[in-house]
C-alpha cells in the first residue's frame, strides 16, 4: 500500500530483509539505542540480568497469559525499582497496535527523561516491541519510519508484521501532514 508520500510496505520489508532473508534475533535482548533495549520473553523473566543491565523500566508488549503472550505484570517486577507498563497486544497483521503508540512512546520517554534504561519487550522480540520502539522515535525524536526502522535494524533482528509495518506508515503519513517529519 503506497500512501501520497511513496512509501509502502513492501519498502519496509526491503530494509529489514538483507539479501531478501530475514534473521530472528540472535541475542536475548539489544541496546538499539543509548538506553533503549529491545528482548524477548527470557530477558523479561531474568530479574538479576535486568538488574545488571540497570533496567529501570520494563514495558512488556505482550502482557497475557497465552503461549503468545509474556505472563508478567507489575506484581511479578514488586520490591525491584522496576517501572512496569503492559500491553495486551497480539502479534498478527488485524491488531491494532496503532492505539499504543503514543502511550508507549510517553513510558520509554519518562524513563529516558529520568535517567532509567527501558526494556521493551514481546516474547520474541521480534515484531511488537520494536513496533513500539521506532513508533517512539517517530513521535519524539521526530525519524521518518524508514530512519526509525533502519536505526533499530542495525541493532537487533526484527521483522514486524505487515499489519504493524502499515500502521507505522500510516503514522508516518500522519506526522507529515501535521508537519512533525
Amino acid at each position: 500500500m503506497d500512501g501520497p508520500y511513496g512509501l509502502s510496505v513492501r519498502d519496509l520489508n526491503d530494509l529489514l530483509s538483507e539479501g531478501g532473508c530475514y534473521s530472528l534475533p540472535s541475542e536475548s535482548c539489544n541496546e538499539v539505542l543509548p538506553r533503549i533495549y529491545v528482548g524477548n520473553a527470557s530477558i523479561a523473566q531474568d530479574i538479576a540480568r535486568l538488574q545488571q543491565l540497570g533496567i529501570t523500566h520494563v514495558l512488556n508488549a505482550a502482557e497475557g497469559k497465552s503461549f503468545m503472550h509474556v505472563n508478567t505484570s507489575a506484581q511479578f517486577y514488586e520490591g525491584t525499582d522496576i517501572t512496569y507498563l503492559g500491553i495486551r497486544a497480539n502479534d498478527t497483521e488485524e491488531f491494532n497496535l496503532s492505539v499504543f503508540f503514543e502511550r508507549a512512546a510517553e513510558f520509554i520517554e519518562n524513563a529516558l527523561i529520568q535517567n532509567g534504561r527501558v526494556l521493551v519487550h514481546c516474547r520474541e522480540g521480534y515484531s511488537r516491541s520494536p513496533t513500539l520502539v521506532i513508533a517512539y522515535l517517530m513521535l519524539r525524536q521526530r525519524m521518518d519510519v524508514r530512519t526509525a526502522l533502519s536505526l533499530v535494524r542495525r541493532n537487533r533482528e526484527i521483522g514486524p508484521n505487515d499489519g504493524f509495518l502499515t500502521q507505522l506508515c500510516q503514522l508516518n503519513e500522519r506526522l507529515i501532514e501535521e508537519g512533525k517529519l
